[in-house]
């Protein structure tokens, strides 16, 4: 057993790098991109790419998809990161693709039918963009003119929502492909095959993996291969005999990763998520979302200001308390931090969902604010002006003001709107 690992440590490469899918019929999940009939997969037959823009979580096989591409029509493949590239690198790019519209025409002006065959796919360059999101504006606007003219097929890749981080011209030329991460399934299947695959795999090692190993890698992997594939690689090496049981596992996994990006859309994914199950009055949900938020490495003190917005926006006046403690727990984990903050954070998500809800003061203001915009600079009605001098008091300012206090009713009904808002109700 031992000396057939070692001969696997000779292997540089990493298990999940051995086995990366050379083909679709090897591809693994997204079948509603590259199932039969679907986009993808109809425009690789066709063979008539188009300029994409591939999002999706980390590991869920977006270089391993446009690798495909580029192998399934014959196509130059360069591959640059945009943690890495300039502008220069774009240039040179540029430079030394086949087709260039200089290239295509003299192609095409030649009779021979053998060059028109070869013009399609040995002209053709695509270049994949990893990480595009990390491009600025400038690096960006530099690649329109290339994309719009055919001279690159563009494939970018991204874990950020492409409508916030690529901008529209660009994004304009591109079709967006939205690609998922895996099931456990699926990830099951992957695992297999490495365990199977003796040219590439661990098939030579005759491993078993312990059902209770196996349903925890592949939950913990949190719909990455490679997270996967890696994990099984070094828990082979960990391990004292052909079965791999969860332990193992677990040490070479070391800790579950959460997906989360402080800056990115996940972020809002699931502050909403929050705010909506607090909203449904779900406390389980909401201390659930509190902790995926908190364990991912989350500000508290950014948990605690979007619940002292709700307090208000969804509480309000129906459980006034609901503001006052939202606001002693900010005040609390800004004192104490994490971890200790996370139960003051528990106790106020139970606290919101539970509390009856009216959110009449967020609508009354939101329709105060359009009258306000909507009716500009409308005058003060003239009883309602402060007359600090003289001339005011002469030209009617103040004049007709009535001191509610001294009515037995406290309440005189007078007009305090101006008059073009006369009787607006926002409440």
């Amino acid at each position: 057993m031992k000396q057939k690992i070692e001969q696997t440590r000779s292997n540089n490469q990493p298990l999940a790098a051995r086995m990366r899918p050379k083909s679709l019929s090897e591809f693994m999940g997204q079948k509603h991109l590259v199932g039969n009939q679907r986009p993808i997969r109809k425009l690789i037959e066709k063979d008539e790419l188009v300029s994409m823009i591939f999002w999706g979580p980390p590991g869920c096989g977006k270089t391993t998809l446009a690798r495909i591409i580029a192998n399934e029509t014959k196509s130059k493949f360069i591959q640059l990161s945009a943690v890495e590239a300039g502008k220069d690198d774009l240039r040179n790019v540029v430079k030394e693709s086949k087709y260039s519209k200089e290239f295509q025409n003299s192609l095409f002006n030649q009779n021979s039918k053998n060059m028109r065959r070869q013009s399609k796919s040995e002209m053709r360059t695509i270049l994949f963009i990893d990480e595009i999101h990390r491009f600025n504006k400038a690096q960006q606007d530099y690649l329109l003119p290339f994309v719009e003219d055919g001279t690159l097929i563009l494939i970018g890749a991204t874990t950020e929502n492409p409508s916030f981080e690529v901008i529209s011209p660009l994004l304009s030329r591109c079709r967006v492909f939205v690609l998922n991460r895996l099931e456990p399934d699926q990830l099951s299947e992957i695992i297999n095959r490495a365990l199977k695959n003796t040219e590439l795999g661990l098939g030579n090692l005759n491993i078993v993996l312990d059902p209770e190993a196996s349903a925890y890698l592949t939950e913990a992997a949190n719909g990455d291969p490679r997270t996967a594939l890696n994990a099984l690689e070094l828990a082979v090496k960990l391990a004292d005999s052909r079965t791999i049981e969860k332990k193992t596992i677990e040490d070479a996994l070391q800790h579950k990763s959460l997906l989360y990006d402080k800056h990115g859309e996940e972020h809002f994914n699931l502050i909403s998520a929050l705010h909506k199950s607090m909203r449904s009055s779900d406390a389980n949900a909401a201390v659930y979302w509190t902790a995926r938020m908190l364990e991912a490495g989350e500000d508290p003190l950014y948990l605690a200001r979007r619940m002292v917005r709700f307090a208000s926006e969804d509480i309000g006046n129906a459980d006034p308390q609901a503001l006052i403690l939202a606001n002693s727990i900010f005040d609390a984990c800004d004192k104490v931090g994490m971890p200790e903050c996370n139960v003051f954070l528990a106790q106020l998500a139970i606290y919101l969902s539970k509390a009856p809800k009216d959110n009449s003061a967020y609508l009354a203001y939101s329709r105060a604010k359009r009258d306000a915009f909507e009716t500009l600079n409308q005058p003060v009605p003239m009883h309602l002006r402060n007359a600090v001098t003289d001339l005011m008091k002469e030209v009617g300012y103040g004049k007709g003001y009535i001191y509610d206090h001294d009515l037995k009713s406290k309440k005189s009904g007078q007009q305090c709107l101006p008059d073009k808002l006369k009787g607006r109700k926002y409440i």
